[in-house]
């Protein structure tokens, strides 16, 4: 059993797509990690060492990861409300916020808040 960043990663799956349980770690992170330390990316979870667990743990620890990356995402999306600029003020309605269409799409965005939200009621 691998235990990595408090994530316990499946023995089924090949190591390069096991590290993309920790927030933070896409596939293309996870391979250039395990190209440093020297692991074949396809090897299966189970077959991977305690030295190698530790390799990759250490390594792990040059990166932002987990909850101090959502802190500071979080932080930064804060940023943006406070300063009330167009992507902070999207980033309040609930609706996308990098260009996206919303005539025909965001269905979900604009019923998870309800109509009121994304077409306020102009009073006459």
């Amino acid at each position: 059993m691998l235990r990595i960043q408090g994530h316990v990663i499946p023995e089924n799956k090949n190591i390069w797509i096991g590290l993309t349980a920790v927030y933070g770690i896409g596939r293309a992170r996870s391979k250039e990690i395990l190209e440093k330390i020297g692991i074949d990316p396809m090897t299966s979870v189970k077959d991977i060492t305690e030295e190698n667990e530790k390799q990759i743990n250490e390594e792990l620890k040059g990166y932002l990861l987990e909850n101090d990356l959502r802190r500071e995402v979080n932080s930064f999306i804060k940023r943006l409300k406070e300063i009330k600029c167009y992507r902070g003020m999207r980033h309040n309605l609930g609706l996308p916020v990098r260009g996206q269409a919303t005539r025909k799409n965001a269905r979900t965005a604009k019923r998870l808040m309800g109509r009121a939200k994304v077409r306020p009621i102009l009073k006459k």
